[in-house]
């Protein structure tokens, strides 16, 4: 064969793996699984965002809206003492609170102070027992029940309690009475210092007993007697994210920064316990290391006191104080 006549023989050019990748066909197929992968962590992430929402959510329901005993007597047939049923609402008027007031002899008067998920009696404390005390001495009573008692309502840490004990001091005020104190038990305690906030001119002074300031430490330290091992991050968050769902009140609303910075200038004491489970020991004792310069306010602390039952066990000392 002659050099014209011969054939050109061509070799396919080396493997490119640029081209390899490159090709159009591979690259659909690459292209098909990456969407599927992140549309696989995409729902992974959503289903994990509802599972959280949803359980904190939850959470917060039965945070919010705890069992409340009803009323099982009356302060006649408790301790033998006549009373008017009375009726009033809440300084903004957006609900009407109901209680008991116990008349007494003089014009000076008590204003019991329930805490959360109790009501007017809250047996365990006694408050029957303390408005008998209080009577003997002559002073009027009231007791009464903050609207979270009522069906549909909710607890929202003192934002709207605080208006409500505010609607029971211009209750009582109303009628004539010429002093008026605050004896508050856990929740009804921190809301009795919220209430001081607008209203300190009306209250003559406060005894606060087992006190539940709702800052970030001590909500933590009550999710985590419910759950365990609850992470801090992201349950406060969460929970201040969510708080409005069920109140329409975020908890921020509380004003927890002035409560620990007012200058309270009523009479206070505060009555503690160190086996306290509920407002841990540390919460009052840095609160009264800010107030303690007003020489009327004084903290009782007791070494073998329990949430709200100091007065159960130590009822003597209690009134001697």
């Amino acid at each position: 064969m002659s050099t014209a006549q011969a054939s050109i023989i061509t070799f396919p050019a080396p493997f490119s793996e640029n081209a390899y990748i490159n090709h159009p066909i591979l690259r659909s197929r690459v292209s098909k699984r990456l969407k599927i992968v992140l549309a696989l962590m995409l729902t992974l992430v959503l289903l994990l965002t509802i599972a959280v929402t949803g359980f904190y959510a939850y959470l917060l329901y039965h945070i919010q809206n705890p069992p409340v005993p009803a009323l099982i007597s009356n302060p006649l047939r408790a301790i033998g003492l006549p009373y008017n049923e009375v009726a009033f609402a809440s300084k903004d008027g957006s609900v009407e609170l109901h209680g008991w007031y116990i008349p007494g002899t003089t014009q000076k008067t008590v204003i019991l102070s329930h805490g959360y998920g109790g009501n007017r009696e809250e047996v365990w404390v006694p408050l029957y027992q303390i408005a008998k005390e209080l009577n003997k001495d002559r002073f009027n009573v009231l007791m009464f029940d903050y609207s979270s008692v009522q069906s549909g309502r909710y607890v929202t840490g003192g934002i709207e309690e605080s208006q409500e004990l505010i609607g029971a001091i211009q209750y009582v005020k109303a009628l004539g009475d010429q002093q008026i104190y605050i004896w508050g038990f856990s929740m009804g305690a921190g809301t009795a210092l919220q209430a001081a906030l607008q209203d300190s001119q009306d209250i003559n002074g406060m005894i606060l007993d087992s006190t539940f300031i709702l800052d970030s430490d001590t909500m933590f330290h009550n999710l985590q007697q419910k759950i365990k091992y609850l992470p801090r991050v992201p349950s406060i968050f969460m929970l201040n994210l969510l708080s409005p769902l069920y109140t329409g009140h975020k908890l921020k609303e509380v004003p927890i920064n002035l409560v620990k910075s007012n200058n309270y200038e009523m009479p206070m004491l505060f009555v503690h316990g160190k086996k306290d489970k509920v407002a841990p020991v540390w919460s009052i004792t840095s609160f009264y290391e800010k107030h303690k310069q007003n020489p009327n306010t004084e903290l009782w602390l007791l070494e073998d006191g329990q949430h709200e039952f100091i007065y159960k066990y130590h009822h003597v000392e209690y009134m001697l104080k």
